[in-house]
């Protein structure tokens, strides 16, 4: 797998450039601004680019600028985020730049090496990736007014493991189910949440359905979420 890195930290970079090859992950380039980035990607045709969210000139949001272009650009290359801040309405601005092959974690997940490179992989593979921090914060900051309310406590905790990316069979295995009361349960979900069927498009909107209903728990919190300000220093 080919992989570019934009991080103007230069000890984060190094240490992701050592722990991505130690993982036979080939890393073809680095950048430090988006439009270094933009420029590696457009030379290397990566299958995954890895950004810091926070980028010079800016220091502000930089990365995702860089996200949507590269999706515009180039749609067939994974976009993965790492942040210091697990903040909802970054994530819910990734996940509408496609409904395929994006991630958003926080930068902690460079120690937890076998959540971060399943993460890598899993976007390569096409799926959307949610920091588990991200989705916590969801469930405890809600609207007056939340869609999530029409669903059951069981399909909360499914719809909170489809945000973190995780495949129904994959779900099936954390709760416990078999993977028929899983898809039971999302077919629930999306009848509560008033999204469309893969009926309804000829069957083409599975994943855009998943996406759709990521969305919708995301937005449960992220209208009374502040990004933070910028930073002052080096590190996004």
């Amino acid at each position: 797998m080919r992989v570019v890195i934009a991080e103007d930290s230069g000890l984060l970079r190094q240490m992701l450039v050592e722990l991505l090859t130690r993982h036979g992950l080939t890393v073809v380039g680095e950048a430090t601004t988006k439009d270094e980035i933009l420029t590696l990607v457009d030379r290397t045709s990566p299958d995954v680019a890895i950004l810091d969210i926070r980028l010079p000139p800016g220091q502000s949001d930089e990365g995702l600028q860089a996200a949507r272009a590269i999706r515009s650009r180039h749609p067939a290359v994974g976009l993965l985020i790492l942040s210091h801040y697990a903040e909802t309405s970054y994530a819910m601005r990734l996940l509408e730049y496609g409904a395929r092959a994006v991630g958003y974690l926080v930068k902690d997940r460079v120690q937890d090496t076998d959540r971060l490179i399943d993460g890598i992989r899993r976007v390569a593979a096409g799926d959307v990736v949610i920091d588990p921090e991200v989705v916590h914060q969801v469930m405890f900051r809600r609207r007056t007014v939340d869609p999530l309310e029409r669903l059951t406590a069981a399909e909360r905790e499914v719809l909170g493991l489809v945000a973190e990316g995780l495949s129904n069979a994959a779900i099936a295995r954390r709760l416990n189910y078999s993977l028929k009361t899983v898809e039971k349960r999302l077919t629930s979900i999306t009848h509560a949440l008033d999204l469309p069927t893969a009926a309804a498009d000829n069957g083409r909107s599975e994943v855009n359905v998943r996406v759709l209903a990521v969305l919708t728990y995301l937005r449960s919190a992220g209208t009374h979420l502040t990004p933070p300000p910028p930073r002052s220093v080096a590190g996004g």
